[in-house]
């Protein structure tokens, strides 16, 4: 466990932006994690918990809240039969990776995933049509009292990109995956493919920062008819064009945006709404958000404070 006072917080997101914040805790183990909420918790000191800020933008003012980044550098995960035990603060592709070299199938598609383990379940990330949440047997999560129970998949109410975790705010402390046997090879091979696939769509973080696809796909209960890709009706609005400050979308992918020089956080939610009015305008389709912004932006209505205790 590492204390930082005070810390900036561009250096915990993916798109490298927002302000300081007073005080911010690394915790990489269940145990560090616990005990370190139920201290602030303790305190009455609010904060906020990050994992490894993929999904995330931090004003450029900051935050006035403590923060708690729960983020393991080295995978920290059981193997047992059919299941997989895993520490939420491992990183989602080790998992992956992990899965790969010990012949387990059923979570090859999260491979390339930026982010963690606690992070994916909350927002029940998926590539390829599937989703974490179809392969959840339980998790150890941490309410909003400080105390930890263990839950089942129907706790999390799970939808595309969703769970209730985003009403709630409870803590996903660890998970356990049902996984099958499979083939090593065959998973390698599935995992090449998928990172090849990725290279091609998506942009290097370490070059280009961003948060990945911005918008959720387009519902199939929608105007759309199934659920299609937002970056299509970004692309036929003209989205690709669109700018704000130093912030721009990607080339090859309309649900991107990238951190130009000088980007300020302010520029990233100023062309998000460009984005959502272009899609508007055209489709009368309403976008809505994979990423999160926290702290103050202009023109803006106070977002939700998710993931806050």
């Amino acid at each position: 466990m590492k204390t930082l006072s005070p810390a900036l917080l561009s250096a915990y997101t993916t798109f490298q932006l927002g302000g300081p914040c007073p005080c911010l805790v690394e915790c990489s183990t269940p145990d560090e994690l616990i005990q370190q909420a139920q201290k602030f918790k303790k305190e009455k000191k609010p904060f906020l918990l990050i994992g490894g800020g993929s999904n995330l933008v931090v004003s450029d003012h900051g935050l006035d809240t403590f923060v708690i980044r729960y983020l393991s550098p080295t995978p920290l995960i059981e193997h047992k039969g059919n299941d997989v035990l895993v520490s939420a603060s491992t990183v989602l592709d080790d998992l992956a990776l992990y899965c790969v070299n010990e012949g387990l199938e059923g979570l090859n598609y999260t491979t390339g995933i930026p982010g963690t383990v606690g992070g994916a379940v909350a927002g029940n990330a998926g590539a390829w049509g599937k989703q974490v949440g179809d392969v959840l047997k339980s998790a150890l999560v941490l309410d909003r009292q400080g105390k930890t129970k263990t839950v089942g998949p129907g706790y999390f109410g799970f939808s595309y990109r969703h769970s209730r975790l985003k009403e709630s705010d409870d803590i996903i402390v660890s998970v356990t995956f049902a996984v099958l046997p499979g083939d090593p090879k065959t998973l390698a091979l599935e995992r090449a493919q998928i990172l090849k696939k990725r290279a091609e769509k998506h942009p290097d973080l370490t070059t280009q920062p961003c948060a990945g696809s911005f918008f959720r796909n387009i519902e199939p209960s929608s105007k759309a008819g199934q659920r299609q890709a937002a970056g299509w009706f970004l692309e036929q609005a003209g989205g690709k064009d669109l700018k704000a400050g130093g912030a721009y979308i990607f080339e090859k992918h309309a649900n991107i945006i990238i951190k130009g020089p000088e980007t300020k956080a302010q520029d990233v939610h100023d062309l998000h709404l460009k984005m959502i009015a272009a899609v508007k305008n055209k489709f009368d389709l309403q976008l809505v958000r994979e990423v999160r912004f926290v702290g103050k932006f202009n023109n803006s209505a106070q977002d939700k404070k998710e993931g806050f205790w």
